[in-house]
């Protein structure tokens, strides 16, 4: 079957590599659609510090299960599926008390572990998550993400009613904004690309402010009528949107960081102890927020379509690369096909 390993930063090989049988209580799945993300462009670049070359790829899929392994009955083939990408241990702290995503010993596939590149990939049936007859193996490859969000959206409590502005409109910023509309929030996303917008306002997210145009209070009090915002997601990892976050939200509100901080941001904790703020951070997901997300894209409460700029076929995998770095802000996600 064919393999995509990167073996070092933006080098990609293909390798013909013997097909794997599904181990008991496995499964094997035959790929469809990988989805690429900021963290595999961070690999491609080089500047992912938790791993390691050669790696390969792919943990946002979409798939259908080619055979079982022995002791699986509740699966069978032609099912259409995706499967959380985490590794855990079971036996740390954060595992025992159920937060096996923030696992002691966690790994990734994709970036501690072998992601998805290859035709047919064995997963334990434990991780595998079931897609609608009529999901486009687009909308499954997006349930990571969102899944993504619907953590992230989480943690910040009950969000109806509540003015929420999302900062960044990115692939992340985006779903985390539709997660927080289905969740019943006033939703307002700023970023600097007028077409991220474009596509927010695409998606149904009409809030929307170019905040290199446009400051932030200005935005927030068109937005909510002069009333304020009680929470914030920061989905930029930058310094300018955690500190803009700090400063302009209402006394005792939440922010998440959602956004990836490259370099260590400096903010005002006088503002945070003054004003009883809390700052709060978000991973990955639990097995309920992959089943949320896949509710909410079924739903329509989660519009995909928008998101999707460009596919590349397996053997260019590469092309796909380099299409994401010269259309920056331009696009927004980037699939490969099988």
């Amino acid at each position: 079957m064919r393999q995509a390993i990167m073996t070092a930063p933006g080098t990609i090989e293909f390798r013909d590599v013997p097909a794997p049988s599904p181990a008991p209580g496995h499964v094997l799945l035959r790929i469809l659609r990988i989805g690429v993300c900021g963290s595999d462009v961070h690999v491609n670049h080089g500047k992912h510090p938790y791993t390691k070359y050669p790696v390969v790829q792919g943990h946002e899929f979409s798939a259908i299960i080619e055979s079982v392994g022995p002791g699986v009955s509740n699966l069978r083939p032609g099912q259409k599926v995706t499967s959380m990408p985490q590794i855990v241990c079971g036996q740390c702290p954060p595992c025992r008390r159920g937060d096996y995503h923030i696992c002691d010993h966690l790994r990734v596939e994709g970036f501690q572990a072998p992601g998805c590149a290859q035709d047919l990939f064995p997963v334990p049936a434990d991780r595998i998550i079931l897609l609608p007859d009529d999901f486009t193996p687009e909308q499954g490859a997006l349930v990571e993400p969102t899944a993504v969000a619907v953590h992230a959206t989480s943690r910040a409590g009950n969000l109806a009613r509540q003015n929420v502005v999302v900062l960044g409109a990115g692939p992340i910023g985006n779903l985390v904004g539709q997660v927080a509309r289905a969740s019943g929030a006033n939703v307002l996303i700023t970023d600097l690309s007028d077409f991220r917008l474009e596509v927010a306002a695409r998606c149904g997210l009409t809030l929307t402010s170019n905040a290199a145009k446009e400051p932030l209070p200005d935005a927030v009090k068109r937005a909510f009528n002069g009333q304020g915002f009680s929470v914030a997601l920061e989905c930029v990892g930058a310094e300018t949107t955690i500190s803009a976050a700090v400063s302009n939200i209402a006394k005792g509100g939440t922010i998440v960081a959602v956004g990836v901080f490259a370099e260590k941001p400096r903010i005002d904790l006088g503002l945070v102890q003054d004003r009883e703020l809390r700052i709060l951070g978000t991973l990955m997901y639990k097995r309920q927020d992959y089943e949320q997300a896949v509710h909410l894209i079924a739903s329509a409460q989660v519009i995909t379509l928008p998101l999707e700029s460009r596919h590349f076929p397996f053997a260019q995998y590469a092309d796909a690369y380099q299409y994401i770095d010269q259309q920056a802000d331009k696009c927004v996600k980037v699939f490969i096909d099988l």
